[in-house]
């Protein structure tokens, strides 16, 4: 769990440096991810990454957390991965977090795996084009938006800019069917593993192997690139029969809380 809490939090730390307002740095027992962004998902919140938790400190760490988007007039999101909090602090988080006004937006499973398995049947293939150019930019934030359900203008906001995309660590994938982008991944490399995020889709896509052909390739890319055979990951619902049948095993969750808009 310690590989899936550090990965997850480096991403939002990259994504943070690259923008001209972000911040990131430690205070009050918190670590702070904050692209300053429109998407409050990415001005983010995290707990150290050798907490245990109790049910009063997790309390104080969200009220240092308000004071700190507070002052900055941010909405804002508390990533909390489960193995941060004793027992008791995690049966009582979602009422904890409720109590200061924050949403329960997500709650999903954190997956590793060592290796993944080879595909149980033939997967069609795309064009897949690295995300660099304009173009691309584009295409992934656009293909971004509509799988997760958020205005184009948030998803540019964060993936647009060129300066995301520059460095090793971070490498982000556009599958085209005849001309058209339909499905992107990224990867993440740190801790010595590959995060792989922003697994989507087009709806009328899906359900033909898309996804898998994205994250497999994907996954391949980064370990030529960084050696790396193990990976993480985050998954939703949907996704989660596939990350099985992949390779992937659950070790714990990640628990997304959202601040009430402003």
């Amino acid at each position: 769990m310690e590989s899936v809490e550090q990965n997850l939090r480096q991403t939002f730390e990259w994504l943070a440096a690259r923008r001209p307002e972000g911040e990131v740095r430690e205070t009050a027992g918190l670590r702070i991810a904050s692209a300053a962004a429109s998407f409050q998902m990415f001005n983010a919140a995290f707990l150290p990454p050798d907490s245990a938790l109790s049910a009063p400190e997790l309390e104080r760490r969200i009220v240092s957390a308000e004071v700190h988007f507070g002052a900055r007039g941010l909405d804002w999101a508390f990533w909390v991965c489960s193995h941060l909090l004793d027992p008791k602090a995690g049966r009582r988080a979602r009422r904890i977090f409720e109590a200061h006004r924050m949403t329960a937006a997500s709650d999903l499973p954190a997956m590793v795996a060592d290796g993944i398995r080879p595909p149980r049947h033939s997967l069609p293939t795309l064009e897949v084009r690295r995300v660099g150019d304009e173009q691309t930019r584009l295409a992934f934030c656009d293909v971004g938006c509509v799988c997760f359900h958020v205005p184009p203008t948030w998803f540019r906001e964060i993936f647009l800019p060129e300066s995301v995309w520059t460095g090793s660590a971070a490498a982000g994938y556009v599958g085209y069917l005849d001309g058209e982008p339909i499905a992107t991944a990224l990867t993440f490399f740190a801790g010595g593993v590959v995060g792989i995020y922003n697994v989507a889709t087009l709806p009328g896509r899906r359900r033909k192997g898309f996804a898998e052909f994205m994250m497999r390739m994907s996954l391949e890319r980064a370990r030529e690139s960084h050696g790396a055979a193990r990976s993480i990951l985050q998954s939703t619902e949907q996704g989660l029969p596939l990350y099985t049948r992949m390779g992937y095993r659950t070790v714990g969750r990640v628990l997304v809380f959202a601040s009430e808009a402003r």
